[in-house]
């Protein structure tokens, strides 16, 4: 199995073992599509390791059935790897704004509720799907969600997807990634489509 070779090794006292287990925020942003389908892959990765999962969707309806929450809801309740949790705030997509002001209230609702998670080590792997949108729009406050992030105890990784991440939580972010669009056939004119977006 490759482990990774860094290509400095620090000198800030952990052993190798520690530095390797060392919890992780992810931020996955930029104009391309794949933020969130990178953010369930890495969750495939966690269910497979026996870790419980939490999956907090923001700004995406209720309504709205997402095959990675269908294969990640039955995986869960296999009992064969880790279990799954998994929460929708919001009305609908972020350009589809139905009521902005019952969507600021799901989408903080829905940042206490991950604050209690983390701090009950809920979850071993969090994804926060859609979560940069509600920092940009000042829902919730990037600074308190930093601060939160970086005290949270134990062995909890967090990933974080959505345009236009707040630079303060890249900054703070342990891994980023920027997915950059080249082409997509929406440029085209074509909608979305089964088994694609959804």
């Amino acid at each position: 199995m490759p482990k990774g070779q860094p290509s400095v090794v620090p000198d800030d006292g952990l052993t190798t073992r520690q530095r390797r287990n060392r919890p992780l925020v992810a931020v996955h942003t930029g104009d391309g599509k794949g933020k969130s389908t990178a953010a369930f892959g890495l969750a495939l990765r966690a269910w497979n390791q026996g870790w419980p999962i939490g999956v907090f969707q923001f700004v995406k309806s209720a309504k709205w059935k997402v095959g990675e929450e269908r294969a990640l809801r039955v995986l869960g309740a296999s009992g064969e790897g880790g279990t799954v949790a998994w929460h929708k705030m919001g009305e609908g997509w972020s350009w589809v704004q139905r009521d902005p002001t019952s969507n600021e209230e799901a989408a903080r609702e829905g940042w206490e509720q991950v604050k209690r998670d983390l701090a009950a080590e809920t979850h071993r792997l969090y994804v926060l799907d859609e979560f940069a949108y509600p920092l940009r729009w000042g829902w919730v406050d990037t600074a308190e969600v930093v601060e939160v992030l970086r005290q949270r105890p134990g062995t909890q990784h967090v990933v974080i997807t959505g345009r236009n991440a707040p630079s303060e939580l890249i900054d703070a972010a342990d891994l980023v990634t920027e997915m950059g669009k080249v082409r997509h056939p929406m440029d085209d004119g074509q909608k979305g489509q089964r088994g694609i977006e959804w």
